[in-house]
């Protein structure tokens, strides 16, 4: 009977059943009873059918289909409006299906057209209908089984289910290629999970019994039909949900991006990184892979995109209620963190799949096959599917926690970034008095407008920032009483507890900006080096559950006394590790003393050349380094054997284990049980060793997680976000009467909102108090200025005005109004810029006007300057302003105010920081000028009497913060005596100032060829060079190379050859058991060579380690010692062309690195090559046939190393350059907060930080994934080597089960070492880098060594003559003459002065005195040509008084003798001479001593007090040539006459003096002066005898000088005495 006739039979026959039992006799159950039964066990067993489960799969994703049709309904949406109103603004989902298409279906004119690139394009829909037609084609091929192959009557409803089930996927294929979007997509994950449900069914009943010994395809009737079907099933269910492209899903429906490949890849695409490909061969092909050839930016990753997702769980001011932030993160972040666990359990699963595929092959080969259920093949296929799964999923998981990475790190910076802009800048600035002097010409800002007391009485110098009058305070960070509300603000509240805090955070010092620059750094990188904690939570637990399961169940209760002894010692590398933690700390103190010696020593570089002092500064440096290099060689022997610890552990594990196995329980211990267990010891072992390494690293996020938070609930914000307390709720500032006024009434201002208004005698900065009593109106459309003593509050003033400040209404009349709506420009004390061009300073992104822009170029004297720049206002000025003397920041932050289109200018003494004739000028033409009419500018100055022409209305404060009158200047000079007295002084200041013969000439660095800051360093591209490399390895060598490297080498390959042997030699017992009787086998015997195995591996281990740590310390003591020399033994002229910066870094950094990832990589790069040689050795001597592929597959990966490695160092670099400016935009935008919110450019900023936030993730989330991309290949590749050597062991040949256990052990080991060796060779060859940048350093330019004929005699000089005959000088070979056959000669005690214009040589006759440039000539000193001594004789004998003196941070005995050559009363009697007692009262608590700290630089005293410490060091060294390179115009009167009295008086009458003047007065009554013009003596001679000559150069500037009569009486003086 056909296949229909039995169908046709069967129906009637259930129509037949069905009619008895409704008819049935009710008195006779029998029957019926037994029809009954029957059925219900037929029915039980069709529903058990396992065919029948894709229809289970139909029916439940029907039932969801109309769920989600029910929730989409207008009905339920209308229900959830009501219910959920403030969700009521809805998408439709239509309109947000066109939106995000609308810009691709525009480009196709037919339907057609717009659906296809509406489902995401032709590639997609092409899959979607080959979906379709398997789908039919299964219907088809499932209902002619129906049909024609089905023969039981059991078999015939699943069957028919299945054509259901095929003919339901029918429908959804046909509905994902023919619907819209939304529904397309859901069809097309309904019909995915249904096709795998009934592809899981196929593979169980058919493919599965494949892979067995006893059991056979069910549906092996069906023949070529069933392979056919699950061909067509395998494609549809398989390989088009793997191979389909992923349709483009937009982060925000409304803004479309072009998608890049990451979002639109395949999911196998995705799981191998193949999308990653092309950039990868791009790389390999090009020397370097700029950023914007690098995979674009998905919008998901997008800042804006992630402050969207982000901050509504982040920030305080939009999270409704106050939580942790840690708790928010993991609210963003809750997705990510479920499919990392997802990920961590199934690579914990399959790490088991390695051991498990030994153990079950081995005990194949032990049995010969017998009692085996499943083949061998599926064993050896676990070898390659198992890690290459564990692979996938670890690289997914390591995928999501980078891209996790860089996401929290855009969304963190962006969220402190947001929250800092609505901090509350507190003042802060040391509490030393500040001499209030009036300093109208000098360089010298008044940086304290208010005084401050620290409590302890300790002083401290404030960091630059914006403004040194607003300066941060930990106070910032105090807490709050009350956090962020629902409105987002925060309370003011009860200021009795804010007090305390503030008076706690006063004790500590440090600055807000300083901490908010570490959170965005120090504190973020730790909390996203914390994001591992699953590892913790979950992998670890789990992982040693399977591992305790696995090894009970192979080796029985024998594996608890082997873990029991790996717990037991498992604290010995904890308590080592702390141990090494001390040694590290201490090593690092040691560090930091060297980098500070290191970094001080350069910054004064060219004053140590100047004096000398290369040998003694060499010396010091030499001593600093080996003071860290003994911590250093403690540090390494440390680590030996914490490694030696790590290492014999697991193998005492085993021997406990093994012991316990044979000797107590009894039993053999066979090849399978050996190998298995191996790698499962090792597996928990790192396991537990993880956890050690992860706990630090978490509790330090927690830490920093904590700090952060703190930053956001506890920080004190603005008034603007914060909601007044009830008390001032009461007393609300109204606002002015007119809009337009500006000013204040009755009104108090404090720095924090700890204090109720009420100052005291004595109070702290912190309390001082800004009192406007009455009404304070400025006049509008007119020049204002400020005036006030030091203290006194001006700049409080223009903060209060400007909202920056806490405000204390007095009563119902207060209030406080500055009008914004024409803009506000803000110029700071303390000039702030950002790290742009000159011109992007200037214009601060407001449109450029030519006309306007050059304008404000020649009214703020920036003409000139820019001149001097090769380009221009396109110089980028570099980070705080580094390209830029003070004065030229000043007018940039002037000219940025200016050229706004702003109507209110609050400007804060920007004429502090310039010249008499640069301030001068800004009054003339800036203030005067056409720019300012109209305009409302509100001036704080201390250059009242230059000023006063401009001024129409004068506000003076006092210093307890009071207006003392307002009106006239007339009016302030007469209420405040003081002030008048300061004003007569500044006008004898500017007299003085009139007679300069040429301006001081700019400082910082003026040339630059393409406006860029810093000269592009050589980077090598590739390979470290051969040069670099032999420096490194003859540095370890030493003078015993051969020697070195035979034991260094021979240690390391005996200690692999040992520890192989050993792994042989378990394999080697266990085979005892099975060659001989189990009972004659001498398990001690066994157990002492095993032992003996192990110690000789430790023995020539420890001795090649100790042996290359030696070495690796002469590396580091010989590379740094040389890099010191050739730095400090360089030219000027080359210390000139390299940025300090740059020579600090290769100093510190760079020797570093070679202290040590470079060592330590390079050990490790030998280890796992000898190591790989050994065990691919092994493995060839036990399989001859595998030479081939393992040299193969060795060279494959090494190739792929070598293409990886190509693309990840363009990328690394591009991600560190990335980086930079987000930090630099960062820290810029925290220094200038004030000046920001002054002119509103919040949003501005904001959009900037975007935008190199993007720059940065782009490249970040690149360098991420490119590991992925290496990964997976290598660990694919070892994984084939494994499983191909476990086929061949198997199938190929007559291998026993120990020789097989073996190779395969030494086959995995081999395989997981290839991809660890390509990234240890990856990190030697970046941190490699470091040796060709000292390389480069150690070949530039050298002066000439010292020699021994070069010694002059000891008594001299015993005089300052000095001859100078026909000398010429340039600074480089090839360069112009600078001086031209210069002749003339100075007796001892001689006071010559050097007159001329700028450019005339007076400096390069310095230097040529000093043969710091290429000299010509003859030049003596008492008696000795200069040329035949030694330079550090020569200079050592020579002192030089520089314009701006350098210098040493610490003591001022330091500064003055630095190597302790005189005890403090010589040190006392110097500074007495030179003056600086004179200067300080000595009952004054602040006065200078020698035990007073100096800052880096000597940045905490003026100028004239550096100047006086530099003469008072002269007179110490005592030489008989002193040369003084005049700048007292840039010190007040009184020093500058101190000093000149004091080279009058103290110098010896046998000390010559030359000195370089910049003013006529200072050199007048000199013995002899020389005029120099283009680099030759046009006069010498007494000032008597060149005034005399009516057409000598003397007499001309003389002439010129605006006091004529008295210059000339100076000389007549001169000559006379």
């Amino acid at each position: 009977m056909d296949a229909t006739g039995r169908l046709g039979s069967y129906l009637p026959l259930l129509w037949g059943y069905e009619q008895v039992v409704l008819s049935h006799d009710t008195s006779h159950h029998g029957v019926p009873a037994m029809i009954t039964e029957s059925f219900d066990v037929e029915a039980r067993i069709i529903f058990k059918n396992p065919l029948v489960f894709p229809a289970y799969a139909a029916g439940l994703s029907v039932a969801v289909l109309l769920l989600h049709s029910i929730a989409r309904s207008r009905l339920v949406k209308a229900l959830c409006v009501r219910l959920r109103p403030y969700e009521a603004v809805l998408v439709d989902d239509n309109e947000v299906e066109e939106t995000q298409s609308s810009d691709i279906i525009e480009e196709h004119s037919n339907a057609v057209g717009r659906h296809v690139a509406q489902l995401g394009g032709p590639v997609i829909v092409t899959f979607g209908v080959a979906r379709l037609l398997s789908c039919l084609s299964l219907l088809g091929m499932s209902i002619y089984t129906v049909i024609a192959v089905t023969t039981g009557e059991n078999d015939i409803w699943p069957q028919i289910a299945l054509c259901g089930t095929y003919g339901y996927a029918s429908m959804l294929a046909l509905t994902s290629v023919t619907a819209k979007k939304d529904l397309s997509n859901l069809a097309t994950r309904h019909l995915a999970l249904v096709l795998l449900v009934a592809w899981g069914v196929y593979v169980y009943r058919d493919i599965w019994p494949l892979a067995t010994f006893t059991l056979q395809p069910a549906d092996a009737a069906e023949r070529s039909l069933l392979w056919a079907k699950l061909a067509v099933l395998t494609c549809a269910a398989v390989v088009v949900p793997l191979f389909v492209p992923r349709q483009y899903t937009p982060a925000d429906p409304n803004n479309p991006w072009e998608p890049i490949p990451e979002q639109t890849a395949s999911l196998i695409s995705m799981m191998l990184y193949a999308w990653l490909d092309r950039t990868v061969y791009e790389a390999y092909q090009i020397p370097h892979l700029p950023v914007e050839k690098l995979p674009g930016l998905a919008d998901y990753d997008s800042a804006k995109h992630l402050v969207k997702r982000g901050f509504k769980h982040l920030d305080p001011f939009e999270v409704k209620k106050e939580r942790h932030l840690f708790w928010g993160l993991m609210r963003v972040f809750r997705t990510e963190y479920l499919v990392l666990a997802l990920m961590l359990t199934i690579q914990v699963i399959t790490q088991f799949a390695s051991p498990l595929g030994i153990n079950n092959l081995l005990r194949y080969l032990e049995n010969d096959g017998e009692g085996a259920f499943v083949r061998p093949w599926v064993w050896i296929s676990w070898l390659f599917f198992g890690p290459v799964l564990g692979s996938i999923a670890v690289q997914w998981y390591i995928f999501n926690t980078t891209r996790m990475l860089v996401r929290a790190t855009g969304i963190i910076t962006q969220l402190i970034f947001e929250h800092s802009l609505r901090i509350r800048m507190k003042a802060e600035v040391p509490d030393t008095p500040v001499n209030s002097t009036v300093n109208t010409v000098v360089g010298t800002p008044d940086t304290a407008s208010i005084a401050e007391g620290i409590p302890d009485g300790t002083s401290h110098s404030p960091s630059s920032s914006e403004d040194e009058t607003v300066r941060a305070s930990t106070a910032s960070m105090q807490t709050s009483t009350s956090t962020g509300t629902a409105k987002g603000k925060q309370k003011s509240g009860d200021t009795t507890s804010v007090k305390r805090q503030v008076s706690d955070d006063s004790t500590k010092g440090g600055n807000l900006v300083g901490k908010i620059n570490n959170l965005v750094t120090t504190d973020l990188d730790n909390v996203i080096n914390g994001r591992d904690f699953l590892f913790v939570v979950l992998l670890v637990p789990l992982q040693t559950c399977l591992c305790v399961w696995f090894l009970y169940s192979i080796l029985g209760w024998s594996a608890f006394p082997g873990m029991a002894a790996m717990i037991l010692l498992f604290p010995l590398p904890g308590y080592v590790a702390s141990k090494i933690q001390g040694v590290q700390a201490e090593k690092m103190k040691k560090t930091d003393a060297r980098v500070q010696s290191v970094t001080e020593t350069l910054n004064v570089i060219r004053m140590v050349k100047l004096f000398g002092w290369e040998p003694r500064v060499t010396q010091q440096l030499w001593d600093k380094r080996e003071d860290e290099l003994k911590y250093q060689w403690k540090y390494r022997l440390l680590s030996l054997f914490n490694a030696i610890l790590n290492h014999v552990i697991p193998f005492i594990t085993m021997i406990v284990t093994f012991a316990t196995y044979t000797l107590i329980m009894r039993r053999e211990l066979t090849a399978s049980a050996v190998f298995s267990s191996m790698a499962v010891f090792d597996m928990l072992r790192q396991s537990l060793h993880g956890v050690f390494g992860l706990i630090p690293a978490i509790i330090r996020a927690k830490v920093s997680l904590d700090r952060v938070n703190e930053f956001l609930h506890k920080t004190e914000l603005l008034d603007e976000y914060t909601e007044p307390s009830n008390e001032a709720e009461l007393v609300r500032p109204r606002k002015a009467s007119g809009s337009d006024v500006i000013g204040i009434c009755n009104t108090a201002f404090t720095w924090a909102n700890d204090s109720d208004g009420v100052s005291n005698a004595g109070t702290t900065r912190r309390s001082f108090t800004l009192r406007i009593e009455n009404d304070l109106f400025f006049k509008r459309g007119h020049i204002n200025l400020i005036v006030g003593p030091t203290g006194s509050g001006k700049t409080s003033l223009l903060m209060a005005l400007l909202g920056e400040m806490h405000l204390i209404p007095s009563g119902p009349d207060s209030f406080v109004n500055l009008p914004r709506e024409h803009g506000v420009a803000y110029a700071a004390q303390e000039s702030w810029v950002q790290n742009e061009t000159i011109r992007d300073n200037i214009l601060f992104g407001a449109p450029y006007e030519e006309e306007r822009y050059n304008k404000v170029i020649v009214q703020c004297g920036l003409k000139r300057d820019l001149s001097l720049f090769d380009a221009g206002d396109q110089t980028e000025v570099g980070e705080k302003g580094l390209t830029l003397s003070g004065g030229q920041k000043a007018r940039i932050t002037l000219a940025r105010a200016v050229y706004s289109s702003a109507e209110i200018l609050l400007l804060d003494d920007v004429l502090a920081a310039l010249d008499v004739h640069t301030a001068r000028w800004i009054i003339d033409h800036c203030f005067k000028g056409d720019l300012m009419q109209g305009r409302t500018v509100l001036l704080i100055t201390h250059n009242v009497a230059m000023a006063t022409p401009i001024a129409e209305f004068v506000v003076s404060l006092s210093t307890d913060g009071r207006v003392l009158s307002q009106g006239t200047l007339s009016k302030a000079l007469s209420k405040d005596k003081k002030l008048s007295k300061e004003v007569a002084e500044e006008t004898k200041e500017i007299a003085k100032a009139e007679h300069d013969i040429d301006a001081v000439e700019p400082e910082g660095d003026t040339k630059k060829s393409d406006g860029k800051l810093i000269v592009a360093e050589e980077v090598s591209v590739g390979h470290v060079s051969w040069p670099a490399l032999k420096m490194f390895l003859y540095s370890l060598g030493g003078g015993h190379q051969v020697f070195f490297w035979l034991l260094c080498v021979g240690t390391l390959v005996g200690s692999e050859l040992f520890d192989t042997m050993q792994t042989w030699f378990l394999g080697y017992w266990a085979r005892q058991y099975d060659e001989g009787d189990p009972s004659e086998v001498k398990v001690p015997f066994f157990l002492s060579i095993y032992a003996l195995f192990l110690l000789g591996v430790i023995t020539l281990y420890c001795i090649g380690y100790a042996l290359y740590a030696y070495g690796a310390l002469r590396a580091s003591r010989s590379i740094h010692n040389t890099l010191i020399t050739s730095v400090l033994s360089t030219t000027l002229r080359w210390l000139d062309m390299t940025p300090t910066s740059r020579i600090i870094t290769r100093c510190t950094q760079d020797i570093g690195a070679v202290d040590g990832p470079i060592t330590d990589y390079f050990r490790a790069v030998m280890e796992l090559t000898i190591a790989m040689a050994t065990k691919l050795t092994a493995v060839v001597v036990m399989s001859p046939i595998f030479l081939t592929p393992g040299v193969f597959v060795a060279l494959l990966g090494g190739w792929c190393g070598q293409i990886y490695m190509k693309a990840q160092l363009s990328v690394k670099r591009e991600m560190s350059n990335a980086r930079a400016p987000v930090l630099g935009h960062f820290g810029a935008a925290i220094a200038g907060l004030t000046s920001i919110r002054a002119y509103g450019a919040q949003v501005m900023f904001r959009e900037e930080s975007y935008t190199r936030i993007n720059r940065w993730t782009r490249a970040a989330r690149t360098f991420y994934n490119l590991n992925r991309w290496i990964c997976i290949r290598i660990d694919a590749l070892g994984a084939l080597f494994s499983s191909g050597l476990a086929a061949y062991l198997i199938y190929g040949g007559a291998f026993n089960a120990s020789n097989t256990g073996f190779s395969l052990n030494m086959a995995v080991g081999f395989s997981g070492m290839i991809l660890w060796w390509v990234r240890v060779f990856n990190e030697f060859e970046v941190a490699g880098i470091s040796l060709e940048r000292i390389e480069q350093y150690v070949q530039i330019e050298q002066e000439p060594k010292s020699t021994e004929s070069g010694v002059p005699p000891a008594y001299w000089p015993a005089s300052g003559n000095l001859k100078v005959d026909c000398l010429s000088a340039r600074y480089s070979s090839d360069g112009p003459r600078v001086l031209h056959d210069i002749s003339f000669e100075v007796k001892s005690g001689e006071r010559v002065g050097i007159v001329g214009r700028t450019g005339s040589g007076k400096s390069s006759l310095t230097l040529s005195l000093l043969r710091c440039i290429i000299t010509e000539g003859q030049v003596y000193y008492d008696g000795i040509a200069t040329d035949t001594l030694n330079l550090d004789a020569l200079r050592s004998n020579i002192t030089i008084i520089p314009q701006v003196p350098e210098l040493l941070s610490g003591t001022l005995r330091q500064n003055l003798d630095p190597f302790e050559q005189h005890d403090d009363a010589i040190l006392n009697d110097a500074l007495r001479a030179a003056g600086l007692f004179s200067l300080q009262d000595e009952t004054d608590e602040s006065r200078i001593t020698l035990d007073s700290q100096i800052s880096s630089g000597g940045s905490n005293l003026s100028v004239g007090q550096r100047q006086i410490l530099a003469l008072a060091r002269a007179i110490i060294r005592q030489s008989k040539l002193l040369i003084l390179d005049e700048a007292t115009s840039a010190i007040d009167y009184a020093t500058d006459t101190i000093i000149q009295n004091s080279l009058r008086r103290e110098l010896s009458n046998d000390v010559t003096l030359l000195t370089i003047a910049h003013r006529l007065q200072t050199i007048m009554d000199a013995d002899k002066i020389m005029v120099l013009d283009a680099g030759r003596i046009v006069e010498f001679g007494a000032p008597r005898d060149l005034l005399k000559n009516e057409k000598g150069k003397l007499r001309a500037l003389v002439d010129e000088s605006g006091d004529r009569e008295a210059l000339y009486a100076m000389a007549e003086g001169s000559s006379s005495s």
